[in-house]
């Protein structure tokens, strides 16, 4: 999660959070310098892959009355009564003593926990532990998951990365690490699980729609180094890149593949598949740059509007807009997503989708529409609170929602055909004996003398159904296209 923090004297400047609220599971080795951007895949504790911003002048809100104005802000004293009467009753009753300290801060947490699954308490661990950045290497498992009903619910896997290459899903539900129930585990409780030496095991026990019976996935933790665009071809001039997640610089790398690809045919792409699937989010800046990349400000609607956010706070109320140009000329986009895809990544297709830029496919996306802000308090703890919502360009807000793809497509496995065991039975010209070689001095293959190990890649439809559909609407995008 991108978590960002700045003090001047004791005024806090806003920054904002996109992401879900997730586990990173690592080791606590960081690699690398910190950057301020970087995204939050340290220690494996406590907020999402999100994104943090700043804008505009400085919210009243300081260490000595970090409040907002609530009607005439006076301090509800029945109900501040009520709470020290419950504190007097557990030091007097309780069947063992307890550090007053303790009953606070589980007071504390159980205030927060009560507002939003995204608002949370951090103590000095984990205040300490959500402020790590890396660039993007990190020990663990990979992937990003939310508690759901006392289990951890796996929003994505991270791309290549221990819990997918073990086959790991969006959407799977954890109910047990190894022989231990995950049910009655506090949150830390099962990140200490989760975390470990590298290339030590643990056993996820998985629930997974359509199965009939629980998965039990063995994952071997690793030390996972992240890259989160990559590009190719896909077809002649059509082009492919995956943003696996929004880090500080992957706008410019995304910007970097399309020239590249653009580069390697003569200089223009007839159509671009932009992959957000299972991309649970990351840096607002980097979503938002690449969204500007695909969009001519001279061009859109909305006053050129790429996302906008409201909120109570005064810096809560920010709005991105789009710059003169477009990487692509025009050429067309789909963009693929899944209930995986989350936050910065629905940034981007709620901004292209509005924009007519791109056509969505695939399946809805998460929802998480809504700003985290982080709130420095003494002793090194803060509050990871929500201050705002986010819209699309046309005043759509996603939280809870999602974006409803243009062309719903499921994720299908389509079987590759089965090679005929009896084809070399087959009488074919080439096998008879003496037959006339090709008039074109084009040499005839016996397929009796491949090996088996030239095994070819599995056909698009095969390996891929959506992209394979995706790339197919492109084609017929292209053919709608002006040169």
């Amino acid at each position: 999660m991108q978590l960002c923090q700045i003090t001047r004297k004791t005024t806090l400047k806003a920054f904002f959070l996109f992401g879900i609220l997730s586990f990173t599971f690592a080791l606590a080795q960081n690699a690398g310098a910190a950057k301020e951007t970087d995204s939050v895949v340290g220690a494996g504790v406590g907020a999402g892959v999100g994104a943090g911003l700043s804008a505009g002048p400085e919210p009243e809100l300081t260490e000595e009355n970090p409040k907002l104005k609530n009607g005439n802000g006076k301090i509800p004293l029945a109900d501040l009564q009520r709470f020290t009467t419950v504190v007097d009753n557990i030091r007097s009753y309780y069947v063992k003593p307890t550090e007053d300290s303790n009953l606070f801060e589980n007071a504390i947490r159980g205030m927060l926990a009560g507002l939003d699954p995204h608002s949370s308490y951090l103590d000095t661990e984990e205040y300490t532990e959500i402020k790590a950045q890396t660039a993007g290497k990190f020990g663990g498992l990979g992937v990003e998951v939310l508690p759901e009903d006392g289990f951890i619910r796996v929003i994505s896997p991270i791309d290549d990365t221990p819990a997918q290459k073990a086959g790991v899903h969006a959407g799977d539900l954890i109910i047990r690490l190894n022989d231990t129930p995950v049910k009655g585990l506090s949150v830390r409780e099962a990140i200490e699980m989760m975390r470990g030496e590298k290339g030590s095991k643990i056993v996820l026990t998985i629930i997974r729609q359509g199965e009939s019976k629980p998965l039990l996935i063995p994952v071997i933790r690793d030390t996972i180094t992240m890259q989160s665009v990559k590009s190719k071809m896909l077809d002649d001039q059509y082009g492919y890149v995956r943003v696996s997640q929004f880090q500080s610089n992957s706008g410019e790398d995304l910007i970097r593949a399309v020239q590249t690809l653009k580069k390697n045919n003569n200089g223009k792409l007839k159509g671009l598949i932009l992959d957000l699937r299972n991309n649970p989010g990351g840096v607002f800046e980097s979503s938002v740059q690449i969204s500007d990349a695909f969009l001519d400000r001279d061009k859109l609607k909305f006053d050129g509007v790429i996302v906008y956010t409201k909120g109570r706070i005064p810096n809560s109320q920010i709005k991105e807009k789009a710059h003169a140009g477009d990487i692509l000329g025009g050429a067309p986009i789909v963009i693929l997503v899944n209930g995986g895809s989350a936050s910065a990544s629905e940034i981007v297709a709620g901004a292209l989708q509005d924009h007519k830029r791109a056509v969505v496919v695939g399946t809805q996306t998460f929802g998480k529409g809504s700003v985290q802000t982080l709130i420095p308090l003494k002793d090194k703890r803060g509050l990871k609170l929500t201050t705002a919502l986010y819209y699309t360009p046309a005043g759509r807000s996603i939280q809870a929602i999602g974006i409803k793809p243009d062309i719903a497509v499921e994720s299908l496995k389509i079987p590759a055909p089965q090679p005929d065991e009896l084809s070399n039975l087959y009488l074919r010209e080439e096998f008879l004996q003496g037959h006339l070689e090709n008039g074109n001095n084009a040499k005839t293959a016996n397929p009796k003398a491949k090996g088996d190990k030239d095994k070819p890649e599995l056909p698009l439809i095969n390996s891929d159904y959506q992209l394979y559909e995706g790339l197919n609407i492109l084609k017929g995008l292209a053919l709608l296209t002006p040169a």
